[in-house]
């Protein structure tokens, strides 16, 4: 109980801040603080309007809120999204644009369930949808599934994987980015050695830790630096009475936000700052720089405690991937029989979180596979968010990605469209 205790202990925590926030912005938009010149209430009601946003945004799952679409005679179609597959820790979804030909690349873009929505990868989305036909995985929230929902570690995200493949077809592309790149390497040479028919046409692999000790970084270090029980006991909790999935053990989201924000904490002290100077100065507004990135990046998610613990004994630890030992359900998983997929790397030179080399390793694993299937990218000065988001990925790779996806489909493919919004 006295891990299901602080965890309600965080949460109110959270709660408080934004209480706080919300107390501050009320006060100082009092008529009667209007009276007179004062500066100090401009700047407590913009203390209080960042704060009460800041901490408001960790308990809520972002909307998509994806833009239309417009065709070659200039017509806008609407994103309607569809839940092709429905399970308990996570949805298969496809994002459909009715009245316009459906492209002919089909995409499942493999979301990161490392304490972020599936939403992170709104703007990847966005760049696709002109060009290709795509899917997604959506993770759900560990807090609101109930206990009598069974347990999800890494086997269990593999076989995930493994079911919205074959459900998908053998005419699909993936596109895996950070967490998931190794373990949708190993579902891939699941269906390799049980279900080859079911195999998608190439694999696009996005600055993942196949090899976590390829070009080790704070994250790997961190991996390394802790036992799995200094990790059980500071690290997992139980989640409280106020959410559905109460009892369960999970690694909460506010813990791995925390993690991300100490990582560059001057960097994201400094962006709060200048945000609360530019509401004081009135040249801030809704849809600015700051909310845009900051809504999204703060909005967390609890991962089950057995899916945190497994991946970073498993992956980090042991590097059960890397050394070609991975297991699902006790079952060996050879990434020697993939030999048909083509399997293209990507990877930003300035990454630190899965720096250059880490996810370059899965083309040595790839034995089976000719080279002339084998391909690599380093994007120069990309960081870890830009290499499947920002300017790196819109610009240059994106448009590669496309060509790749093309030069490996069964099926010619229209021109990737260069000018997609992002």
């Amino acid at each position: 109980m006295k891990y299901m205790m602080t965890y309600d202990m965080m949460e109110s925590t959270r709660n408080t801040h934004q209480w706080l926030g919300a107390t501050a912005r009320a006060f100082a938009s009092y008529p009667m603080m209007s009276w007179a010149a004062n500066p100090a209430m401009d700047w407590l009601k913009a203390w209080g309007e960042v704060t009460e946003r800041t901490f408001a945004r960790m308990v809520v799952k972002p909307d998509w809120n994806l833009p239309p679409i417009s065709d070659d005679k200039g017509r806008d179609h609407p994103i309607v999204i569809e839940r092709v597959l429905k399970r308990p820790f996570g949805d298969l979804l496809h994002f459909t644009t009715p009245g316009r030909k459906a492209s002919k690349r089909r995409v499942l873009l493999v979301a990161p369930m490392s304490g972020h929505y599936a939403t992170l990868l709104r703007k990847t989305v966005v760049s696709l949808l002109p060009d290709a036909d795509v899917y997604i995985t959506d993770w759900h929230n560990a807090r609101d599934i109930p206990v009598s929902a069974g347990k999800f570690d890494v086997d269990d995200y593999t076989l995930y994987l493994v079911d919205f493949m074959r459900e998908l077809g053998p005419d699909t592309h993936v596109i895996a980015v950070c967490q998931p790149v190794p373990l949708a390497l190993a579902a891939t040479a699941y269906l390799a050695a049980e279900d080859p028919k079911a195999q998608p046409r190439s694999l696009t692999l996005i600055g993942g830790p196949v090899d976590p000790d390829a070009n080790p970084t704070e994250v790997t270090d961190f991996g390394r630096s802790v036992t799995m029980g200094q990790l059980e006991q500071t690290m997992i909790q139980r989640v409280g009475f106020k959410y559905k999935g109460v009892g369960r053990q999970v690694y909460p989201g506010l813990l791995q936000l925390s993690s991300f924000i100490s990582m560059n904490l001057e960097t994201h002290s400094n962006a709060f700052q200048d945000q609360i100077v530019k509401i004081a100065n009135g040249e801030a507004s809704e849809h600015d720089k700051h909310n845009l990135f900051y809504d999204e990046y703060l909005a967390v998610m609890d991962m089950t405690a057995e899916f945190y613990l497994s991946t970073v004994e498993r992956i980090f630890k042991d590097r059960d991937i890397a050394r070609n030992c991975f297991t699902v359900n006790g079952k060996p998983v050879d990434m020697g029989k993939i030999t048909t997929v083509a399997v293209k790397i990507v990877e930003g030179e300035k990454d630190d979180i899965s720096a250059p080399g880490q996810c370059l390793a899965a083309l040595d694993l790839l034995t089976g596979l000719p080279d002339s299937k084998k391909f690599a990218h380093l994007e120069p000065g990309a960081g870890h968010y830009g290499i499947f988001a920002g300017g790196s990925w819109r610009n240059n790779i994106r448009p590669l990605v496309l060509e790749f996806i093309d030069a490996n489909s069964g099926n010619a493919a229209k021109p990737a469209n260069k000018n997609a919004a992002a």
